[in-house]
């Protein structure tokens, strides 16, 4: 029986096939193949790996930007630095760089300034200055000159008028009316004395006759 079955079935399929209605379609070269799946690769635990947010940080960068940091010790625009305040308290003292000595020069405040606090020794005396972080203005500054090296450093004598004229050259703007001075003579040598004050500064000085030398200077920062 199933030897029958068989072989009246093979008549109908070729009946079929003649008459159009099975279609098979059979692959070609030319038929294209099914996308395959991206791969996307697991963790060990079998979970999707996800970027970290410093990995997307990072990606997203600007070119040529940079992560290290601006040292703390680096001078904004427009401030002096330590060489500058050195050459400021040379050149306000009237002291060549060459006869200075035992130089020091740190950041310290004054009068709640930041200054950079120079000290230097001479021969003939010694210097403190303390100077502007911000605009190398002269906030502080105290010498002396010894008395034994008045002659050596040379001069020629001065009239009181004269010495005024030296202040006013020490302190630029200063009107010599505003200039107090006299002569003191309770020594043998004898000296003039005066203060001064200008752009919100007291100076205090002495200077000697006979050479035209300030022996003695100080200046203060007054509110």
């Amino acid at each position: 029986m199933k030897a029958f079955l068989r072989m009246a079935a093979v008549p109908a399929l070729t009946c079929a096939l003649l008459a159009g209605c099975i279609r098979i379609t059979l692959p070609t070269a030319e038929s294209p193949a099914a996308p395959a799946e991206e791969s996307v690769p697991v963790s060990e635990s079998g979970k999707t790996p996800v970027s970290s947010p410093g990995a997307a940080a990072e990606s997203a960068a600007e070119p040529g930007e940079s992560s290290v940091e601006e040292s703390a010790g680096q001078s904004s625009a427009g401030e002096i630095d330590r060489d500058a305040a050195l050459a400021l308290a040379l050149e306000d003292a009237g002291v060549p760089e060459e006869d200075a000595s035992r130089i020091q020069v740190e950041r310290g405040r004054e009068s709640g300034i930041p200054v950079f606090q120079v000290e230097f020794e001479t021969a003939y005396g010694d210097y403190d200055c303390s100077v502007a972080v911000s605009d190398g203005k002269i906030v502080d500054a105290d010498y002396e000159v010894e008395e034994e090296q008045l002659d050596a450093l040379g001069g020629s004598p001065v009239t009181l008028e004269e010495a005024k004229a030296a202040v006013q050259d020490r302190v630029p703007g200063a009107d010599a009316g505003d200039i107090r001075m006299w002569e003191e003579s309770e020594d043998g040598r004898g000296r003039f004395e005066g203060e001064l004050f200008h752009g919100g500064m007291k100076y205090e000085f002495e200077i000697d006759p006979q050479t035209g030398i300030i022996l003695d200077w100080s200046a203060d920062l007054r509110e």
